[in-house]
């Protein structure tokens, strides 16, 4: 592995941190990865994955008082990638979890909904990952105060 000009003077350059375990962004993302895999792991019996799940949480509760949800809110609402949320609802689609139907006013706009068959699963998952939730982030579990101060920052993408 080859080093910046001026040796290993120059690394230190490079960061302000010694270290990975000092960047709170890795670590961030490394009990983030930490997280997203034990969760995995319980909804696999399930035949879901995290983002999956977290696609049908969010329709779940975005469509509460409503029938169904804009395709275009629930990425809002989720902050992925829309390319990416769209193939996770169509995975899910294709599983019978969603329906995803054009809109009556403007055709261009995607409609979703949850089946019954995604209700039942729901039903099921939400404990499961509440108690993963639970065991894993304890008392450091995030607070509205925390979300604020997410969204108060938002990823370049949004």
């Amino acid at each position: 592995m080859s080093t910046p000009e001026g040796g290993s003077e120059a690394w230190h350059q490079l960061s302000r941190f010694s270290g990975p375990l000092e960047s709170p962004g890795f670590v961030f993302w490394r009990d983030f990865m930490r997280w997203q895999r034990a969760l995995n792991a319980l909804l696999k019996p399930h035949g879901l994955t995290q983002p999956q799940f977290a696609v049908l949480a969010c329709c779940a509760w975005m469509t509460r008082e409503v029938d169904s949800v804009p395709q275009t809110k629930l990425v809002d609402a989720l902050g992925l990638d829309k390319m990416h949320v769209s193939q996770v609802v169509g995975r899910l689609e294709d599983a019978g979890l969603l329906q995803r139907l054009s809109s009556d006013e403007d055709l261009r706009v995607k409609q979703l909904s949850l089946t019954t068959k995604a209700k039942r699963l729901l039903a099921v998952c939400f404990p499961i990952v509440e108690s993963h939730d639970a065991s894993f982030f304890g008392n450091a579990a995030p607070k509205a105060q925390a979300s604020e101060q997410i969204r108060a920052n938002p990823s370049p993408q949004s």
